[in-house]
């Protein structure tokens, strides 16, 4: 029997751990549920639900191959004990994951039963991230090899397997409760889909101007940061539409490509950009909690204003494109990046907070938070890498030059 560990690559196309254990023997498609890594401070009830819809798509997209997911709920590695008991597993497949440090040290503990066990753990790149990388020399000339790799289609079928597939706990044993959540993305893959043909052939074409407004970006930008997320499309599968576009675009008459090659281009640079901050984690896991620049310890730390912490979180801090910008998020679980390092600059300078709780809240309201981009971001805004430029948004500044009609503001604002 070999398991393939379903993380966050919630989907049967171009998920290479499930095509290549389907050429080794049976395959048991596992999804380990554990509820201490849901009891973490950045996890939250919104990215539960969006984990239950992807769940039930992947299971359906499953059981059109003739095997439904098996979902465990537990300690991974007792998991894993139990199924070697039941199965012999003859080896563990998983998409390598670069995610938070609960999954780290996790991981770690499973890494040590496969050895224990004599199991072969293959750990295929998902994201261009390379483990154990000694120097970034060459890093983007490697990326853009993982990228132009073919899409793999899914299994034509799976042998099915008697296992039995354990319920998800309710919200409320985990800790997790409704928080503000009302006009979140769909999940699942054909939304992300639907999202990645509209954001190439319609909405994207101002893309490069329209990102930094949020009265624009929320129409204008690809919107699939969550779908890559959660895993339900490929960044593989996007670079490749990505690329078909791009040379779609160049074969048009000139004067009908409009703002096109612009917008791609910048399109392009962000999926390269997605990777290498997840790149960044991977090669330094202690930029999760600790300052990436240890000269900056102390900085901040010796106090911590409760009460601007909470004018902050709830939109109330006085600075109309802050709080408008803080219910938005709250209410739709995104927000353009530019929006979002202001929120963050200003927490840092404004409000002198240290990074890690606000960078804890906003975690929980991204519905696609990644922890790789976020702790590089957070840091880089709050200005404790030692490496980047100081940077402090105006926020008044901001609403003249992305908000001038006040639009969003009013939207938002009480």
């Amino acid at each position: 029997m070999h398991v393939v560990w379903f993380k966050r690559d919630l989907r049967i196309e171009d998920h290479i751990a499930l095509v290549e254990a389907v050429k080794h023997g049976p395959v048991l498609p596992l999804y380990i549920f554990e509820p201490e890594l849901w009891k973490q401070p950045d996890l939250s009830y919104r990215r539960y639900q969006f984990l239950k819809e992807c769940l039930a798509e992947l299971d359906q997209s499953l059981h059109g191959l003739g095997q439904r997911l098996i979902i465990k709920v537990g300690d991974a590695v007792e998991i894993l004990e139990q199924l070697n008991e039941r199965h012999s597993i003859q080896m563990l497949w998983s998409h390598q994951e670069t995610w938070n440090g609960w999954t780290y040290a996790r991981d770690k503990k499973v890494e040590q039963w496969t050895k224990n066990h004599n199991i072969p753990w293959h750990e295929p790149i998902q994201y261009g991230v390379i483990r154990c990388l000694n120097d970034r020399d060459g890093w983007a000339s490697r990326w853009y090899g993982e990228m132009k790799k073919p899409v793999l289609n899914s299994p034509k079928r799976l042998c099915p397997v008697d296992e039995a597939c354990d319920v998800l706990p309710a919200e409320e044993k985990l800790g997790l409760y409704y928080d503000g959540g009302m006009i979140l993305q769909k999940a699942g893959r054909a939304e992300g889909l639907k999202l990645l043909h509209s954001f190439l052939s319609e909405r994207g074409e101002g893309y490069t101007k329209d990102m930094s407004s949020p009265v624009t970006a929320f129409e204008s930008c690809s919107r699939l940061s969550g779908h890559l997320a959660f895993g339900y499309i490929s960044i593989c599968e996007v670079f490749h539409a990505l690329e078909q576009r791009i040379q779609e675009i160049k074969k048009m008459p000139f004067g009908t490509k409009g703002k096109w090659s612009s917008a791609l281009r910048s399109y392009s640079g962000r999926l390269r950009w997605h990777c290498h901050f997840i790149q960044k984690l991977e090669d330094e896991p202690p930029i999760e909690f600790e300052n990436v620049h240890p000269t900056y310890d102390g900085l901040r730390e010796a106090k911590f204003d409760d009460a601007y912490f909470e004018a902050w979180k709830t939109g109330k801090t006085g600075y109309p494109m802050v709080d408008a910008c803080m219910r938005a998020l709250t209410v739709t679980g995104w927000l353009n990046f530019r929006m979002r390092a202001m929120l963050m600059s200003f927490v840092s300078y404004h409000l002198w907070l240290h990074w890690r709780e606000p960078a804890l809240h906003l975690a929980r309201l991204f519905t696609d938070y990644e922890p790789g981009i976020h702790y590089s971001q957070v840091q880089m805004q709050s200005g404790t890498t030692g490496i980047n430029s100081i940077r402090i948004y105006n926020p008044i500044k901001q609403g003249f030059d992305h908000d001038p009609n006040g639009e969003f503001i009013r939207k938002w604002g009480p």
